[in-house]
């Protein structure tokens, strides 16, 4: 397990466990924070630890909260507000090499 990265804007994450074939991350937002719309080539699954998200996710909003999960296909565009302060486990596939 890494030590937390800070990401400006009050979000930080870090890294629990990783091969090259998967990785899980811990993801720390506090109220108002953005998480910036972006895209990539990974399989992301996202489970809500803790607090609430506005995601937008190929220009489609959701709300989620504790316990909510979602999944993000390779190459959709997704970003997130962070409405309550909150957690979020993010798992990709394959690992994402440029958190490393």
């Amino acid at each position: 397990m890494s030590d937390f990265k800070d990401l400006g804007g009050g979000v930080k994450r870090r890294i629990l466990s990783h091969d090259k074939n998967i990785m899980m991350v811990e993801v720390h937002f506090e109220m108002g924070s953005v998480g910036t719309p972006h895209s990539h080539p990974h399989t992301q699954c996202t489970y809500v630890i803790q607090g609430s998200f506005e995601f937008t996710v190929d220009g489609r909003k959701t709300t989620v909260s504790k316990g909510d999960t979602l999944l993000f296909e390779p190459g959709s565009v997704h970003g997130t507000v962070c409405l309550e302060q909150g957690v979020l486990l993010d798992v990709f596939t394959p690992q994402r090499d440029d958190f490393l």
